[in-house]
């Protein structure tokens, strides 16, 4: 374990049955710094953060949040906040509600934060949670989040049911109050066009399974495409560890592991390929495409990591 980290991971699983859900899981993140948490739905992401936020047990494994195991620990549990648009409230609890409980969990809460967050978000204060729409209750969660000021938060896509414009306004009080006053924050999302360039370290989850840690300097050294005549995409990467190829008629568009070396970079000059950069997202999406029982492409997505 990593004494200096805010949350270190090592060996982790959860199992429900015969289902598992995380299997072999080993990762620190630092203080102070934004992780994007990224993988399918099903993938174990909500079952990671439930483990870290103290709400349940690890099978296997061991992990620490501030240096203690959070479980059934008050000390840990009062420095963090998991925000999420699902959350569920009492029936009879209107939005001020949530205000004014929020302080009694939550010693770092900033109520002059909340009150501009609220009227940021137009929420209505008297209403009851169970009559808001989606869009409100992303934007109460997103108050409870931001507003904690936790050392540690949890933002398990608390914006799902806001449109465009609303979630600018998320991603702009996000970044301010972060920059105003750093915690660590672990982000889970689908969105990941919309907010990659926020992590300052990316783990991506498969079938339980961590395939990528990195922080996001590295993210762009991990894969690489190709694309060209397709006889020729194969034949420039038949040696290479290929995550996935699309084809559209005679052409191909092959995304490799790793980096292109120079006999890479020349072979594609010879054959007419044009060797380019791999997004976040569509290097997420390779990964998971992966074939389901292939150790190997597993195997070389976390080396490329290490």
């Amino acid at each position: 374990m990593s004494p200096d980290a805010a949350v270190s991971v090592r060996g982790l699983a959860r199992r429900y049955g015969e289902v598992r859900a995380l299997q072999d899981v080993s990762f620190d993140i630092a203080p102070n710094t934004i992780c994007g948490l990224l993988g399918a739905n099903g993938a174990g992401k909500t079952t990671l953060m439930s483990l870290i936020s103290g709400q349940d047990r690890p099978s296997a494994g061991t992990l620490q949040v501030f240096g203690r195991e959070p479980f059934d620990d008050a000390a840990v549990l009062t420095q963090l906040c998991f925000a999420r648009e699902n959350q569920a409230y009492p029936d009879t609890f209107a939005v001020r509600h949530v205000l004014t409980t929020c302080p009694l969990f939550l010693p770092h809460w900033d109520a002059d934060f909340a009150d501009e967050l609220v009227e940021t978000f137009r929420l209505p204060l008297n209403h009851k949670i169970r009559k808001l729409s989606r869009g409100q209750l992303s934007a109460v969660a997103i108050v409870a989040g931001l507003a904690s000021r936790a050392p540690l938060t949890f933002l398990d896509e608390p914006y799902l049911g806001l449109d465009p414009t609303a979630r600018r306004r998320f991603y702009d009080a996000l970044l301010r109050d972060y920059a105003e006053h750093p915690r660590t924050i672990l982000m889970s999302t689908h969105l990941i066009g919309e907010v990659e360039g926020f992590f300052e370290q990316v783990l991506v989850i498969d079938d339980g399974r961590l395939l990528v840690d990195a922080s996001a300097e590295d993210i762009a050294e991990l894969a690489f495409t190709v694309s060209g005549p397709a006889k020729a995409v194969e034949a420039a990467t038949g040696d290479r560890q290929v995550l996935e190829t699309h084809r559209i008629g005679g052409l191909a568009s092959a995304v490799v592991l790793g980096t292109p070396d120079a006999a890479m970079h020349r072979r594609a000059a010879e054959s007419g390929l044009e060797i380019g950069p791999v997004g976040l997202q569509d290097l997420i999406a390779a990964l998971g495409a992966a074939p389901h029982g292939s150790a190997e492409a597993r195997a070389h997505g976390q080396e490329a990591t290490r």
